[in-house]
């Protein structure tokens, strides 16, 4: 079969497509015929830092659409032929990937196999990032950085489905005009977004800031914080060092952090991971959510996807088009 690895970490220029053997599924796995791959940011840090990289070389790629193709001892209610959503631990940028059958997601009617290719990351992170981490009720604030990107679009929608004023923050006008269809009723451009939430609030801050960029973002998260507001780390795009929270920066406003990993919760708790998945699936399934691709490539040109998606230019998902 045909993938696409890296046998060095870098720029994308080490993406390159291989022939290497299929894959047989094991104990509690199947194999999946791929459709679509999804492109994610995790996907960058692999390939340019060894972000979760077990050894080289290395087939990138978290999420994937597709038909079962096998399925490994013990696994049930799979089969091969039907049609699936899956979230796996690397190896998504092939013909054929491996998955835990815990984070495979059969297909609702009326989702076809180009919209699931955006479920299984960007969908179950942010329906959490909004509901069960986040905890965002009507009436509330939330302010969330990277709006104009895959999580941060569905982000928006669910947000304002829950009732709540939804701020962005994004690079550039282009990036704020593509948030503004999709639930934000402002989006902030630039650094100084800290500022200009407290002036949207009528200085009072916001409820609920998501952040995955990290670095002074984070710190910048905390000044835009309401008294009791909550602020919830879902990545370190920036790729600074972390920001050292202590006391004196939580107690005056009696600020709550915390951190959200879809990984993580794949892992150490499949059962909520499908849960929460379910929940969000039927949002998609009853046209609720808009999942809008704005680019398709094919499998061979992954270093192109990379390259655009590095440069900060992108809106929405991404994706890999490997057999449809």
């Amino acid at each position: 079969m045909r993938a696409v690895q890296f046998e060095r970490t870098g720029g994308p220029e080490v993406l390159h497509v291989v022939d290497t053997a299929v894959p047989e599924p094991g104990p509690g796995q199947i194999t999946v015929d791929v459709a679509y791959t999804g492109v994610n940011f995790a996907d960058l840090k692999a390939r340019a830092e060894g972000y979760r990289v077990p050894a080289l070389p290395f087939v990138p790629g978290l999420e994937v659409s597709g038909r079962v193709r096998a399925v490994g001892a013990g696994v049930q209610g799979l089969r091969p032929g039907q049609e699936v959503a899956a979230l796996t631990a690397g190896g998504a940028y092939a013909e054929v990937a491996v998955a835990a059958a815990d984070t495979v997601f059969p297909l609702p009617d009326g989702v076809g196999l180009r919209t699931a290719a955006t479920l299984p990351t960007v969908l179950p992170t942010a329906h959490a990032l909004v509901h069960e981490v986040g905890r965002l009720r009507s009436g509330e604030t939330v302010l969330v950085q990277g709006a104009a990107g895959g999580v941060g679009t569905v982000v928006g929608q669910l947000a304002k489905a829950a009732g709540a004023r939804v701020f962005g923050v994004v690079s550039s006008a282009a990036k704020a005009e593509y948030a503004l269809k999709h639930g934000y009723d402002e989006v902030f451009v630039g650094d100084a977004f800290a500022d200009d939430a407290r002036r949207a609030t009528g200085g009072r801050g916001v409820d609920l800031v998501l952040d995955p960029v990290g670095g002074d973002t984070f710190r910048d998260g905390l000044a835009a914080l309401a008294v009791f507001g909550r602020l919830v780390s879902f990545g370190n795009a920036s790729a600074a060092e972390p920001w050292r929270v202590g006391q004196t920066e939580l107690f005056p406003g009696a600020t709550t952090v915390s951190a959200f990993s879809i990984l993580t919760l794949a892992r150490t708790a499949p059962e909520e991971l499908r849960a929460i998945a379910g929940r969000a699936f039927g949002l998609v399934a009853d046209g609720t959510l808009d999942l809008p691709v704005t680019a398709e490539f094919p499998l061979s040109e992954a270093a192109e996807a990379h390259r655009l998606m590095g440069g900060r230019t992108t809106t929405g998902k991404l994706l890999l088009r490997v057999s449809a």
